[in-house]
């Protein structure tokens, strides 16, 4: 998710949150009738949001020609050779406190894989884009991660002890923090496994910590899409409103007969509350690979984020919400399009799809997509409705590496079902999910005690996260009786 559009929709939020509390000052001191002043100001909160909307949108869109391109498979350059540039713009956020929760360092990675000559280069990076932070908070003195967790690991034997250089990086952070504290900061959570308060393990280095984001989110789509927030809290509470225009709760507009009187109304607005759960990468290594660094950095980097990623998607989609995310296969939001009388197991036939395309919902400003596993191809290859194709295959068209289905691009992955299972084909509204991660940094840790007679160790990752769809149940339509959602699926065909 790029920046600019990070910022957008917290512009969008914010004016959300005034509105709200705009028409709560109209109902509690004038029976929900706006003065002048509130009116042209609520009337201005709309035009800025038809703007931030259509910004929204046209973000969303360079964003998915750049995914496209993603798609391509080449050479990788190696980061060996050209050290990433850090933008002026985050270097000073970071020496302000803020960049490492609310504008994380986008390293440009992609899907390479760093190097240990790479990781110094983009050290030297980091540290000259930021000459006004120790240096020491940002990588912690060490040449790459391999090396921290090597100390780490020493500093939580029970024989054990700091090194000289774990307790300098110590120090400077909890320093740093005390320095930098506010409504965004790193948590001071310096103390190891079993040792400390928090009982969570070392905080990273700020360039460590925005690698590991950069790699997680870097690796598939569907989190980038929805509607993520950071946060502080281990608990997000929020005010939600799903009433519409044509229902019989919520803000309404009437006719009015002259000099007849008028009946308010006001927003059916209901507070909710989200738990962001622990999601954590729990990785063994032996002695053997902790003396090997660029394996040991690759274990600890690439292949934790790729597990965090994996999990993290897959529990936006498929979670039952006890001790993870709710997630929206498993939600009462989810409305599900059955079979078609008589049709035969295994297959997908076009009015599948476009009773699926008129049950969803477009959350504002998004850009749906639909979900499908690699089995649905060779049906979706011979739908056609009349003598026109429904699914138009890639054939060049580089903004749909998957193709497009009824107008939206089809993204195939491996957490759609196989083909025959409800969830095999997807069409989401991915900003109708609500998802919030927790921004005080990412915790380390290492344990011996458990494996000591195998000359093994553990280390973990730890993470908070959280996620939920925005609505509790399906919409009525103001006309008809067909439901819809920010989610459809295809119901079972066996």
């Amino acid at each position: 998710m790029s920046k600019r559009l990070k910022e957008l929709q917290q512009k969008q939020h914010d004016l959300k949150q005034e509105a709200t509390a705009l028409l709560d000052k109209a109902d509690a001191d004038q029976d929900g009738v706006l003065t002048a002043e509130q009116e042209a100001r609520w009337k201005a909160i709309e035009s800025e949001q038809k703007q931030i909307a259509a910004d929204i949108a046209a973000e969303q869109a360079k964003i998915d020609r750049r995914r496209s391109l993603d798609a391509i498979r080449t050479a990788a350059p190696s980061i060996e050779q050209d050290a990433p540039h850090v933008p002026a713009a985050v270097a000073e956020n970071i020496q302000h406190g803020t960049a490492p929760s609310a504008a994380p360092l986008r390293l440009g990675l992609g899907n390479q894989v760093l190097t240990p000559g790479g990781m110094a280069r983009l050290m030297q990076a980091v540290q000259a884009a930021m000459p006004n932070v120790d240096p020491i908070v940002l990588h912690g003195g060490y040449q790459n991660i391999a090396e921290l967790a090597v100390d780490v690991r020493n500093a939580c034997r029970p024989s054990g002890g700091e090194s000289t250089k774990l307790r300098a990086f110590t120090q400077a952070m909890a320093k740093y923090n005390a320095m930098n504290a506010g409504p965004v900061r790193a948590a001071p959570s310096n103390y190891h496994e079993g040792g400390g308060a928090s009982g969570e393990g070392y905080e990273l280095p700020i360039a460590y910590r925005e690698m590991i984001w950069e790699l997680v989110f870097a690796l598939d789509d569907i989190l980038t899409t929805v509607d993520l927030e950071p946060t502080e809290a281990r608990q997000v509470g929020y005010l939600a409103d799903e009433s519409t225009p044509w229902g019989a709760t919520g803000v309404q507009a009437n006719w009015r007969v002259e000099a007849s009187q008028m009946s308010a109304s006001k927003q059916a607005s209901k507070f909710r509350t989200m738990d962001l759960h622990e999601l954590y990468a729990f990785v063994l290594a032996t002695e053997e690979l902790l003396a090997d660094a660029p394996r040991l950095a690759s274990r600890l980097t690439n292949k934790a984020a790729q597990a965090i990623n994996w999990k993290a998607n897959d529990g936006i989609i498929w979670a039952d919400g006890v001790g993870k995310p709710k997630g929206w296969m498993n939600s009462a939001a989810l409305v599900t399009v059955a079979k078609e009388s008589g049709q035969a197991a295994d297959t997908v036939v076009a009015a599948n799809v476009l009773k699926m395309f008129s049950r969803l919902w477009v959350a504002p400003g998004d850009s749906p997509y639909w979900i499908a596993n690699r089995d649905t191809v060779p049906q979706l290859a011979t739908i056609t409705v009349g003598d026109q194709p429904v699914w138009m295959p890639p054939n060049a068209l580089i903004s749909a590496p998957g193709g497009i289905l009824l107008g939206y691009p089809v993204r195939f992955s491996e957490h759609a079902k196989t083909i025959g299972d409800l969830g095999d084909l997807q069409l989401v509204s991915p900003r109708g999910y609500y998802a919030a991660r927790r921004t005080q940094g990412v915790n380390f840790a290492s344990s011996i005690h458990l494996y000591f007679d195998y000359a093994i160790e553990a280390f973990r990752w730890m993470f908070r996260f959280g996620g939920q769809p925005h609505l509790s149940a399906p919409i009525t339509p103001a006309n008809g009786t067909n439901t819809k959602s920010h989610f459809v699926a295809l119901a079972e065909r066996a």
